[in-house]
């Protein structure tokens, strides 16, 4: 998924109103920002492949220490703690935690069996991947319900907290909208590349944050 992850960290705020959108961005997205990192420096591989599924041309030929659910229980626990450490806030805590799991969950969904339970375990997968109109029903409700419920308990307090917000909502479409219909990555360093520049959105979370305030019920 791609927009689902979103999703998560915006809707997360309902439920953990003292953390920031940036730190929730963070922990829905966390496999997928530290995923670029190992495949660079060779601990992590994929494959350029068209066809592979009909939403995505990749072959995700292993990944184990960012996408099996091992690994995606021990990043939630540990960004958990980390977040836990800093705020001692155990309900936020909790959140950013199970926002990190969420990522694995949502794969699992999306992704053909090539998502490993264990490093070197067995792969598992539910294939809606091979669904171009499926994925697109199931990411959109996802996202929209994440950002009715991140505007339902929050409000803008100047024109920033507005506008910040519906800036990153179109520039997460047009994302998406890009992956769906663009060409294939040219290769598989370049893809790598791109997936550090979505670091960039975890400031841009932080931001619209500042410029927002708890809604009052």
């Amino acid at each position: 998924m791609f927009i689902g992850h979103f999703g998560v960290g915006l809707g997360a705020k309902q439920f953990a109103p003292r953390v920031s959108l940036g730190t929730l961005l963070l922990s829905a997205q966390l496999v997928d920002l530290l995923w670029p990192v190992f495949l660079l420096v060779g601990l992590e591989r994929v494959r350029i492949d068209p066809g592979n599924t009909a939403v995505t041309p990749l072959d995700f030929v292993l990944y184990p220490y960012t996408h099996s659910l091992l690994a995606c229980l021990g990043w939630g626990l540990l960004a958990g703690l980390v977040y836990f450490a800093a705020r001692r806030d155990r309900r936020g805590a909790s959140v950013v935690g199970l926002a990190v799991v969420s990522h694995w969950v949502l794969d699992w969904i999306s992704h053909r069996p090539d998502l490993p339970l264990l490093p070197g375990g067995p792969k598992v997968g539910l294939g809606l991947w091979n669904s171009v109109a499926a994925t697109v029903l199931l990411e959109g409700a996802i996202f929209g319900l994440g950002l009715a419920l991140y505007s339902r308990s929050t409000r803008a307090r100047d024109r920033v907290g507005g506008w910040s917000l519906w800036a990153l909502v179109v520039f997460l479409a047009a994302g998406y909208i890009g992956n769906l219909l663009g060409p294939p990555p040219p290769s598989e360093k370049a893809l790598a590349w791109v997936g550090l520049a979505m670091w960039l959105l975890v400031p841009w979370g932080y931001w619209i944050d500042r410029h927002r305030a708890p809604a009052t019920r």
